[in-house]
């Protein structure tokens, strides 16, 4: 078997695998990209719309666009990448087994991993559509694929059950090539993608948002003919009498993502049921030392801009750990999500960070207008940022500024989203 032996190996080429090892490399780490497609970019190179790149470069790109930035700062900085390899396992003793048709099996020691494996797509099978099995029903991502990059109209008239971005961004694609969107069926009283991809690609577009509804049957036999939907309550159950038929010949599921941790768990990684992601610290630092994750293999973003800069702070902090000068937690303190707050990533935080800025991600569980984030540690409030809009399909970024002051009452940290004139009860 072939061996290589390198500072730092990144699991996966995304914006956020890039972006890792362009931060590591610039620290002066031996980096190596692993790469189970056959070119660098990841996602990107199928998302042709623009709106990528406002927050990093102050310009509005495609994908391909953002995607090249870095694969040119990849390529100045003479990083290899070992292209479509597939990774089979990793070990706690940071221990890569991959294979391809050149290297065959490869083993790659690392001082550091990376792990930067995106996420994938739910399916018809995730969500228990019933009805049969015709063709036609296509997750909206791989659609997106055939139409963007393959050149193929996977139908002419569809339904799209869920408003997830990638729904709605197909609606507004596939109304552009000439199809007919009859509507996007969304189960949540609101929309489960970015308000701005709601106003573009569907109200621009005078294409239905019909919500509070599911799809209960599918209709045809060798192709689809049609769906049948029905309003639901609040447990998600359809109201008898509310059923309706839509013609359509295609089926497309844009009805969440889950974060792509096979590997990680399998290496022995503690996951977080609720992000379906690993437990880190503010470091980006796995269960097990040495092994960091960022990006959408960590959990779903929004926006490329946030993945591709936390696919940094992982880098650096790889590089770090390799100098041997990440700081090691005398202890670490749960970051707890509380009130109206479906998950906190970091979970974890060194009891030695409050020296420094540490950057929250978060999601609300059910829309609220104008709101405090407040962190609270021992029954005290120690920080609050007000926002105008806290909606579950927008992730919540908060930076908690330096807390020296707090530094010697330790305790975990509960983050509550809470209505302006409730903060601090």
């Amino acid at each position: 078997m072939k061996e290589i032996k390198v500072d730092i190996a990144v699991v996966g080429g995304g914006p956020a695998g890039l972006a890792a090892a362009i931060a590591a490399r610039e620290q002066g780490a031996d980096v190596l990209i692993i790469e189970r497609d056959f070119e660098l970019g990841g996602i990107l190179h199928q998302c042709i719309h623009n709106g990528f790149g406002l927050h990093i470069f102050k310009e509005e790109l495609t994908g391909p666009e953002f995607a090249q930035r870095y694969i040119n700062r990849v390529n100045e900085l003479k990083i290899p990448a070992k292209l479509d390899t597939m990774v089979i396992s990793i070990s706690p003793e940071k221990e890569i087994i991959a294979v391809n048709k050149i290297d065959g099996l490869l083993r790659i020691k690392a001082g550091a991993i990376i792990l930067a494996m995106g996420c994938r797509e739910r399916t018809r099978h995730n969500i228990l559509v019933p009805g049969s099995r015709p063709a036609g029903i296509y997750p909206a991502g791989l659609a997106q694929r055939l139409v963007n990059i393959e050149g193929f109209m996977p139908g002419k008239r569809f339904v799209i059950l869920g408003s997830g971005d990638i729904g709605m961004i197909m609606a507004r694609r596939l109304t552009w090539e000439g199809a007919k969107v009859e509507a996007v069926v969304e189960i949540q009283p609101y929309p489960s993608g970015l308000i701005r991809n709601q106003v573009q690609c569907l109200k621009d577009y005078n294409i239905p948002l019909i919500l509070e509804h599911t799809v209960i049957q599918v209709h045809g036999h060798q192709r689809v003919e049609g769906v049948t939907i029905a309003k639901v309550d609040e447990k998600w159950r359809p109201i008898p009498g509310t059923e309706r038929f839509i013609e359509c010949d295609t089926l497309l599921l844009s009805v969440g993502l889950i974060p792509e941790n096979e590997l990680s768990k399998a290496a022995g990684i503690e996951i977080d049921p609720k992000t379906k992601g690993p437990i880190v610290t503010n470091f980006l630092e796995t269960s097990i030392p040495g092994i960091f994750a960022c990006g959408n293999v960590l959990q779903v973003h929004d926006l490329i801009d946030n993945v591709a800069l936390e696919g940094t702070r992982a880098g650096e902090m790889a590089a770090t750990y390799i100098s041997r000068k990440l700081e090691v937690a005398e202890s670490k303190i749960s970051c707890l999500p509380g009130t109206n707050v479906g998950y906190v990533v970091p979970q974890f935080i060194s009891s030695r960070a409050f020296s420094d800025k540490i950057t929250f991600f978060m999601r609300a569980k059910k829309p609220q207008r104008n709101v405090y984030v407040e962190f609270i540690m021992n029954n005290q409030q120690i920080y609050r940022k007000f926002t105008k809009f806290a909606l579950p399909s927008e992730m919540i970024k908060v930076n908690l500024p330096p807390l020296k002051d707090f530094a010697e009452k330790i305790s975990d940290i509960t983050i509550n989203i809470i209505p302006k004139g409730e903060e601090g009860q």
